[in-house]
């Protein structure tokens, strides 16, 4: 199954590894350190130019998604209710 992230993104959800509210880049040293390492990496992606509310970590790629980490839990929830 697929999990929409906003814009045009979606990712399997095998891939998915973690759903963050944004501000835990803010309340959080080890978390600004992994997505400054992402970043470094070329491996943060922007999904929309709106605000971002959500960091998704999937396996190869982290996620700044417009779209709050409370309903990206639910959708993915869903899946695996349904697995």
């Amino acid at each position: 199954m697929y999990i929409h992230l906003g814009g045009e993104k979606i990712v399997s959800s095998a891939e998915l590894v973690a759903i963050f509210d944004i501000s835990i880049e803010k309340s959080s040293k080890i978390s600004k350190q992994f997505v400054t390492y992402a970043q470094k990496n070329k491996q943060v992606v922007h999904i929309s130019e709106e605000e971002p509310k959500s960091i998704v970590v999937t396996k190869q790629t982290v996620y700044y998604s417009p779209i709050s980490s409370a309903t990206l839990k639910k959708r993915a929830h869903q899946f695996f209710a349904n697995a």
